[in-house]
């Protein structure tokens, strides 16, 4: 990782919702001890891997997903190669069937982003 502000990343987020039989406990334990490290295999490329866990508010409705996935890169084309595997639900047959065991698919979505960051200074 490069301490250069203006050093170019693209980012990868994804979105996925645990399966409703899968408690949230559940669902983040088998996302790291399981699916994480099978994950990793298929990583290249990427430089930064991370997991972002919705924390439920009590009085709000359940958040529509469980965590944020996000991945870095230095260039586009393998955002753009992800994508186009993900639209084609083509993914390695291995990760397919992890995410099987505890995430409900049909609500995953994936997209890349553009960030714009305001320096906030000594607001």
């Amino acid at each position: 990782m490069t301490s250069d502000p203006k050093a170019e990343v693209h980012k990868l987020l994804l979105f996925m919702k645990r399966r409703p039989d899968i408690s949230v406990g559940a669902f983040r334990e088998y996302y790291e001890t399981r699916h994480m490290p099978l994950c990793m295999r298929y990583m290249r490329g990427a430089t930064r891997y991370f997991r972002r866990y919705l924390e439920p508010v009590e009085g709000m409705a359940e958040p529509e997903f469980d965590v944020i996935t996000e991945l870095w890169f230095t260039s586009r084309a393998p955002v753009d190669a992800i994508i186009a595997t993900l639209r084609k639900d083509a993914m390695p047959p291995d990760v397919i069937a992890d995410e099987l065991e505890f995430i409900d698919r049909a609500k995953s979505r994936f997209y890349a982003v553009s960030e714009v960051e305001t320096d906030l200074g000594d607001v």
